[in-house]
């Protein structure tokens, strides 16, 4: 980085600005959470920030950030240490993860996309009332996982969208079918929106018991290989942000997935998205790492600190107040995230719930509306492509889409469940 520019006598020219922890100045952390959090820093400095642009432009999945996860060991974050992982916590999950976005959205997304399955089948099952029976299936199938991720460096991801955005939002079935047979279970249907479509090796594809009567409790999770039979992937990737993700879509046509596939017992992940409700929280890390990015760039900006950029007119009132502006949004978004954070947990109370739906749509609409201030108040140099702040825009208006907690979703809860009790009918 470059010395920064003096523009007043006497003032130092060794200044820098240095980019503070994710978490912000006094957030406790622990002795294992800094070093994480240092080394995913230190990755997304060095390899990923540097790689992001050419992974966008190309619309290209981050094949090499991904073997620097492997060599790391990040792979296995959230795989408890008795199966050889590193036993990280969903908050310290969140916070790596946040860390990432900060460098490379696209890699934090889809990263994301694999810790949980590694997070939900983990801990978080845990948490979760099983019989003897199911307790003891579970953990000889993910038992099966973990060691993939682990020994093998297998990836996961977590095709979860569909043509209909009802299933995935949770107010009806899915439409992926897995029909019982000989050994094992046989799966139709389509999954869109499927991030690391041709990276992953096993696909968690979420998908409904097909037999009368289907219901969300009927829903089953199972891991479909990559190089199975019947498994297609099809579709451009072309979006406007977010495009190192390659999400395409997936086509299952009597693809044969045995008994162990499953990723978690049935009737198990009705279970989870009903009393562990912070687990669809994950996605918004990634765009907490985008606003702090935003805000970073703009302070270097117009400090003259981004290199080949001259000094920008840090004097002038107007962008005095935009930083200001950007600095509020971003000290609010950080306190409702790190709360939403603390709060998640099995059965949380009523308030907990809400303030996750308000942390989530806060996340989405405040990282973009950062990035929005940011490129105002950097100028006509911050839209040129060898700058990250368009990319950073860009990849900062997909979060309000994401589902399963779009920004819709998450207004209509939060007032619905404000003013109703579960079961209260709203006629």
């Amino acid at each position: 980085m470059s010395p920064r520019a003096s523009s007043s006598p006497g003032e130092s020219e060794s200044s820098r600005y240095v980019p503070p922890s994710i978490v912000g100045e006094g957030y406790p952390l622990s002795d294992r959470q800094r070093g994480l959090l240092a080394l995913v820093a230190r990755l997304g400095r060095e390899r990923f920030a540097p790689r992001a642009t050419r992974y966008d432009r190309e619309a290209s999945f981050p094949f090499e950030n991904y073997d620097d996860l492997r060599e790391s060991g990040l792979l296995g974050i959230c795989v408890p240490e008795r199966y050889g992982g590193l036993g990280a916590d969903y908050i310290t999950y969140a916070l790596v993860a946040a860390e990432m976005g900060r460098h490379c959205a696209a890699t934090a997304l889809t990263f994301n996309m694999h810790v949980c399955t590694t997070l939900w089948t983990g801990t978080l099952a845990d948490d979760l009332d099983m019989t003897a029976e199911q307790r003891d299936e579970h953990e000889r199938h993910r038992r099966l996982h973990f060691e993939r991720i682990v020994k093998h460096s297998k990836i996961y991801a977590q095709p979860f969208s569909e043509a209909n955005p009802a299933a995935a939002s949770g107010k009806a079935p899915f439409g992926a079918l897995a029909r019982k047979a000989e050994g094992g279970w046989i799966l139709n249907g389509e999954k869109i929106f499927a991030s690391l479509a041709g990276a992953a090796d096993y696909y968690g594809v979420l998908c409904t018991e097909d037999k009368p009567d289907r219901s969300l409790r009927d829903t089953l999770y199972l891991a479909v290989p990559a190089e199975v039979p019947g498994l297609t992937i099809t579709g451009e990737w072309d979006p406007l942000g977010m495009r190192g993700t390659v999400s395409r879509t997936l086509l299952l046509q009597d693809v044969f997935v045995p008994h162990e596939a499953q990723l978690m017992p049935r009737g198990i992940y009705y279970q989870a998205a009903t009393r562990w409700p912070h687990m669809f929280f994950t996605l918004a890390p990634t765009y907490m790492g985008i606003a702090q990015a935003a805000y970073d760039f703009t302070v270097q900006y117009l400090l003259g600190e981004v290199p080949g950029m001259p000094l920008k007119r840090r004097d002038s009132p107007t962008k005095q107040i935009a930083v200001a502006e950007m600095c509020i949004k971003l000290e609010q978004t950080r306190a409702l995230f790190l709360r939403a954070l603390a709060d998640a947990r099995v059965d949380p109370p009523k308030a907990a719930r809400l303030r996750a739906y308000a942390a989530q749509y806060t996340v989405m609409e405040n990282a973009n509306e950062i990035c929005r201030l940011a490129i105002r108040t950097c100028g006509g140099r911050s839209i040129l492509k060898p700058l990250p702040l368009e990319r950073l825009y860009r990849d900062s208006r997909c979060g309000s889409l994401m589902l399963p907690w779009t920004a819709e979703v998450c207004l209509e809860r939060l007032g619905r469940e404000t003013l109703y009790e579960p079961g209260e009918s709203e006629a």
